[in-house]
This record gives C-alpha cells, sequence and structure tokens, in this order.
C-alpha cells in the first residue's frame, strides 16, 4: 500500500474505498481500519444538497476533518455539486484532501478553469467524473497529461434500502463504457500515467470483467462497510476480511489481465 497511490497506474488494480456507508459515530475507527486492510486511498463524495435534489448534504467539509485527522492514506474529494466555486477548492485544499474530482454534467464551461486553478494554485491533483448516461464523448477534453483520473459512475436508486446491498445498478454497457474509456487513455499514450475508475455497483463477483477491460482502480464502498447483518463495526474483522476477500479477487484479474505497463495485449 503506498501513501501517494492516485495517478500512478500500477500492474495492481486499486481499491478506492468509498465512505458512503461508513457509521459516522465510530468513522476514525473504521478508515483507520480500512487504512490497515490495504485500501488503496478513501473516496468521500462531497454534497451541497442541491446535486440530483439530494434533499440533505453529505460528506460534509467536517467528515473530510475527522476523516483527515484518523488516517495518512490520501484523500479524493469528488464533488457532488452544482458549479462548486474556487472558493470551495481553497477550502478542501486547506482541510487536507489530496485530490479534487470535478463532475462534468455541473461544471461545463468553468472545468478546465477549474482543473488548472486546482493543479497550479492547490498543488492537488484532480480529477473529472461523471454519471452513467453522460456520453463518454465528454471526457475526451479530459484524456490529459496533467489529469489524475478519470471517473463513471454506475446508475443508482438510492431511495430503495436493501439492507446489505448496492443501490447501484450494474448494466452490461459499462463494461463496454469502460473499454472505450480505457481505449481513448490508450489512444492518448497515457495507459501509463492517467488512472481510470469505475465508481458504484462492483463487488467480487464482478470486478474481474472491469479490470479486464481497462479499470484500474475501482470504488467500493458496500463491500466494504456493510453486510446482511448491517454496517460493520470496528474491532469485529469484518472490515478487513472484506478488504482481503476483495483484494484477492482483484490480485487474480490484474496477474491474469494487467503487467506493469497496462492491459495485455
Amino acid at each position: 500500500m503506498s501513501k501517494d497511490s492516485i495517478g500512478k497506474v500500477s500492474q495492481q488494480c486499486k481499491i478506492a474505498a468509498g465512505l458512503f456507508w461508513a457509521d459516522y459515530a465510530v468513522l476514525g475507527a473504521q478508515v483507520q481500519e480500512l487504512e490497515a486492510a490495504g485500501v488503496d486511498w478513501l473516496h468521500i463524495e462531497v454534497r451541497d444538497g442541491k446535486y440530483m435534489d439530494f434533499g440533505m448534504p453529505r460528506g460534509g467539509f467536517d467528515i473530510i476533518e475527522g476523516v483527515r485527522k484518523s488516517t495518512n492514506l490520501e484523500i479524493e474529494a469528488q464533488l457532488q455539486m452544482v458549479r462548486p466555486s474556487f472558493d470551495v477548492f481553497k477550502q478542501l485544499a486547506d482541510l487536507g484532501v489530496d485530490m479534487i474530482t470535478l463532475p462534468l454534467e455541473t461544471m461545463g464551461e468553468l472545468t478546465s478553469q477549474a482543473i488548472t486553478y486546482i493543479k497550479d494554485a492547490l498543488n492537488l491533483k484532480v480529477g473529472v467524473w461523471a454519471w452513467q448516461g453522460t456520453p463518454i464523448v465528454a471526457f475526451e477534453q479530459y484524456v490529459l497529461p496533467y489529469i489524475d483520473i478519470i471517473e463513471y459512475e454506475s446508475r443508482a436508486h438510492f431511495w430503495v434500502k436493501e439492507s446489505g446491498q448496492s443501490p447501484h445498478t450494474m448494466d452490461p454497457i459499462m463494461i463496454d463504457n469502460i473499454r472505450r474509456m480505457h481505449e481513448m487513455i490508450v489512444a492518448a499514450g497515457l495507459e501509463g500515467q492517467l488512472e481510470l475508475m469505475e465508481d458504484g455497483g462492483l463487488n467480487a463477483g464482478n470486478v474481474a470483467d472491469f479490470i479486464k477491460a481497462g479499470m484500474t482502480v475501482g470504488e467500493f464502498s458496500s463491500p466494504l462497510l456493510k453486510g446482511a447483518g448491517g454496517k460493520f463495526q470496528p474491532g469485529t474483522g469484518q472490515i478487513e476480511a472484506a478488504v482481503k476477500k476483495l483484494r484477492a479477487v482483484m490480485a487474480e484479474a490484474s496477474d491474469l489481465y494487467r503487467t506493469e505497463n497496462g492491459l495485455k495485449e
């Protein structure tokens, strides 16, 4: 496990541990167990309460502050916000995040300017992300040497509350989406440095298909933090076991499909 994982493509596909399903009553302990178990970085969705009509903000600055005090891992702030301002980026930098991932759907024409500010003025890593349904062509402008990651998130039905399950629905088209995005990265000569993440709906049963398609990072929250009996609690060994189970499957697939330079021919 590296303390500087983001943007350094490796032969092994990485784990970005999403904190959406964390138990905030024991957040620090959960984060420490995720780190000890070997996840590569922490993925926090930062919301403004307006994006996608979520009625309540989640993953706010107070959560980032608590996570930063609990870990040495890199922290990604994935912004689920409506046109977040440069002031927001500066506040996130002051809180100690290592990467800001911008929402293509709402940033619009400000995306490139925001990337420049985050990279040059704040000296942070930067990425772009979008929900399933956003055309793949929207990412073409950001397959660039100074971008650290591009992320595509599968559709979700957050209003359904199945215990122990992810709210995301994994459509077969998502594998082809990741394959096409990987081909864009290869065509730009950036396979060794631009990360490609599938976000949401991944688990031990389907992750190998995405690694085969070119994914270099998987975002996982449900598989690492909850089960049929509810959210995993620190001190029970559940988080460590979940990370190890997932890591074993991903290592096998990475060995099968990847080399140090990218996908096998």
